[in-house]
Order: C-alpha cells, then sequence, then structure tokens
C-alpha cells in the first residue's frame, strides 16, 4: 500500500460552509487539504465530506489521522 504524502504536519483549520467537499488523501495536491487530481495514478482516491451546517473544521493535513478527513493530533508523532 502506497503511503500517503505530508502536506504539513498541522491541521488546516478552515470556517467552512455547509455542502460538499473532497478531502485529499495523498498529500499532493496543490489545494489543500482539498483534492485537485493529484492522486490519479495512485491508489489513493479523496475522500467526499457533507457538512451539513457551517462551522470550523480542522482538516488533517498529514494525512494519518486515525479519523479521516479531521485532524486527531497523528501530525505529532509522523
Amino acid at each position: 500500500m502506497d503511503k500517503p504524502t505530508i502536506a504539513q504536519k498541522a491541521p488546516i483549520v478552515i470556517e467552512m460552509t455547509a455542502g460538499s467537499y473532497y478531502w485529499c488523501a495523498c498529500g499532493k495536491s496543490k489545494n489543500q487539504p482539498f483534492c485537485d487530481g493529484s492522486h490519479k495514478g495512485s491508489s489513493f482516491a479523496p475522500q467526499q465530506v457533507t457538512l451539513a451546517e457551517a462551522k470550523k473544521v480542522a482538516w488533517c493535513a498529514c494525512k494519518h489521522s486515525r479519523n479521516p478527513p479531521f485532524c486527531d493530533g497523528t501530525h505529532r508523532t509522523v
């Protein structure tokens, strides 16, 4: 299994509006934390996330969270 690229070792915290988003799982997107198609040709696929309401989200950027796409603090140990 391929290992994801660590985009950064801290979450990306953003005030989000309600809607659907595609979180980058490979770590190669230039539009972190969202997918830009950079995973093509790899074993990775973006993860669709639907937010029912506006809220602040801590997106995982190390790509090793045990609760993807959300940060769980794993970046402290990778």
